[in-house]
């Protein structure tokens, strides 16, 4: 194959989604001559698969609900229904206008986008649209698919994956949700704000398994309360098709019956076929693997985003992007904390963490040493006005910093911001306690949690 380029770019990257153009803008903010090869639309899974087009229907279903629940607020409306139709062009709409802030800001960098399906060719080399594109180094950023279980075939129209439930053309009448985590307990939460009678699916002991067990509780509670339904505790076992529907067995023999049945059980890398592991790349299970640096096994490859075992999240494929280019660039690099990393569900009500849970802590530093602290959002407010319930909860190192902040309650990933600079910043109580927030919010929660871990509660419980 001929180089498509006269010159041997600094950093090619495959794959254009959260991670690839992150590393791809700021590689040449620092003056890199960057390549980004992208067989699809340039943002990736986050902006036309994931992130901002489920954010849109979650919201689209919390004006359904507000619209439902005017009257508590002594405001006369009516529901009508949903426009399907109309939801989707106001999801598209607002996808729309981020695809073009973002072709724009690619081309305003200086950076060379070739679109096309990309395979590494040579540990220095991606091969396109029969084209060779030579690098001084690879970025690997192929991202992920959602995942099925042996047996049970996706056919997009009665069992459906994420992708296809982001451009259903109905609001299903009733649905199945296979698997308790966030893409699950979202599209739970959006689906019956439209209506849909929901049960979900989870075969550990919790919805949003890897969270403290005080926000699944609190999260099943709130979803009980809303009419979802949902199964805990027993594995899948098959799924056949009803004269109109489905029919889900789990492994205790019971059963479920809907008109879709949603597979959520999370999603998987993208890597077979793309040339990795013949290039000696190094790879587990599809993932593949590198160092805190986000180098691989081969000296001029690196990885980044859904593609590698760490959390799958767009805003830790920006952090992991932003590394690889300053650290090619020569600038001095720190890893990431991963547990650093702030996390939201954005069901109704909202998850959001940073930090570790209290089981966690215990492990690491012995339950002997370990305080948790819950405030209540009833004495909140802002939360009262907003008619939400949920908790606050703290988790202290004793007499040392807050390790864990975990958060139940509508608008609680607006809150994250702050927890992330308590965690990260190795916060004690009492510093937090000093700074005054403003009322009435419910950000002022976060403080008066801080200030009754200090032992000087003000809207709260000794």
């Amino acid at each position: 194959m001929a180089n498509d380029a006269s010159t041997v770019f600094d950093l090619v990257i495959l794959g254009g989604g959260s991670g690839g153009y992150a590393a791809a803008l700021r590689g040449a903010q620092l003056g890199l001559d960057v390549a980004l090869i992208e067989k699809n639309k340039l943002g990736g899974t986050c902006l036309h698969n994931g992130c901002i087009p489920t954010k849109a229907l979650l919201h689209a279903g919390e004006i359904a609900d507000q619209a439902r629940e005017a009257g508590q607020f002594g405001v006369k409306a009516t529901f009508e229904g949903i426009d399907i139709a109309a939801v989707h062009k106001y999801k598209d709409d607002v996808i729309s206008g981020l695809y073009k802030g973002l072709q724009g800001l690619v081309a305003s960098r200086k950076v060379t986008y070739i679109e096309g399906e990309g395979r590494l060719s040579s540990p220095t080399s991606v091969d396109v649209n029969g084209q060779r594109v030579q690098g001084r180094h690879v970025l690997l950023a192929t991202g992920s698919v959602p995942k099925s279980l042996p047996g049970l075939e996706i056919d997009g129209n009665r069992i459906i994956s994420s992708d296809h439930a982001l451009t259903l053309d109905r609001v299903p009448q009733s649905a199945i949700i296979l698997g308790g985590g966030v893409i699950g307990v979202e599209f739970a939460s959006a689906w019956k704000s439209f209506g849909t009678d929901v049960t979900v699916i989870e075969g550990l002991k919790h919805l949003v398994p890897v969270e403290d067990e005080n926000s699944s509780k609190l999260l099943e509670r709130a979803f009980r309360k809303r009419g979802i339904k949902f199964n805990l505790g027993t594995f899948f076992e098959k799924a056949e098709y009803t004269q109109d529907g489905i029919r889900v067995t789990l492994a205790d023999g019971k059963t479920f019956e809907a008109e879709v049945l949603l597979v959520a059980i999370g999603r998987g890398p993208v890597s077979a076929g793309l040339g990795y592991e013949e290039q000696g790349v190094a790879t587990d299970r599809g993932y593949v693997l590198v160092d805190e640096y986000m180098r691989t096994n081969v000296p001029t490859i690196s990885a980044v985003g859904d593609l590698v075992p760490t959390l799958q999240l767009a805003h830790v494929g920006f952090a992991e992007g932003i590394l690889v280019a300053e650290r090619l660039a020569g600038l001095k690099t720190v890893p990431i904390d991963y547990d650093g990393v702030p996390r939201v569900t954005y069901c109704h009500p909202e998850v959001a963490s940073v930090g570790i849970t209290e089981a966690k802590a215990k492990e690491i530093y012995g339950a002997d040493k370990v305080v948790a602290l819950k405030y209540n959002l009833a004495g909140n407010g802002k939360s009262k006005i907003l008619k939400t319930a949920g908790e606050i909860k703290l988790v202290q190192v004793k007499d040392g910093a807050v390790v864990g902040v975990h958060m139940v309650g509508d608008r609680m990933g607006e809150q994250v911001g702050e927890a992330q600079l308590v965690y990260n910043w190795e916060a004690l109580p009492a510093e937090v306690a000093q700074l005054i927030h403003a009322h009435p919010t419910q950000n002022e929660a976060l403080g008066e949690a801080h200030l009754a871990l200090a032992g000087k509660p003000l809207h709260s419980h000794d």
